[in-house]
């Protein structure tokens, strides 16, 4: 199984981050990981949406969460205990016949602009509090 990881970079973004650690603000580091979580939370809503998600028992689609840092917004799908099918499923399995469904990648670029817009705005507003306080 290959692995590969959708990304979007963010110029000035490890800027950004040693800024924030010299000046160890836990207040602006909730903040920054709450915008985080909300483009996260974004994907992992148009995820569970997708029919390319099997819906057989429900257990992955109920398993797509959003995760978050002050430095790091991902989404995952399943577990190995609950859920171990949902790797193979997403990148799929050739030996075994099963073809990819990366509709964890598939959601990420169909909220790609949505994303892209919330995380601009949600740190221009954090940025404009921190100064103005």
């Amino acid at each position: 199984m290959s692995r590969s990881r959708f990304t979007i970079r963010v110029e000035g973004l490890r800027e950004l981050q040693q800024a924030m650690r010299r000046l160890r603000d836990s207040e602006l580091d909730r903040r920054v990981k709450d915008v985080n979580k909300d483009v996260a939370k974004l994907v992992a809503a148009e995820a569970k949406s997708l029919r390319a998600v099997p819906t057989k028992s429900g257990k992955l689609r109920r398993s797509i969460g959003a995760l978050a840092s002050r430095s790091d917004a991902s989404v995952k799908a399943g577990s190995a205990a609950r859920v171990p099918y949902a790797g193979p499923l997403h990148w799929g399995w050739r030996r075994r016949n099963i073809r990819p469904r990366p509709f964890l990648r598939w959601a990420a670029g169909r909220k790609y602009d949505e994303a892209h817009e919330t995380y601009t705005e949600g740190m221009a507003e954090v940025m404009r509090d921190r100064l103005e306080s």
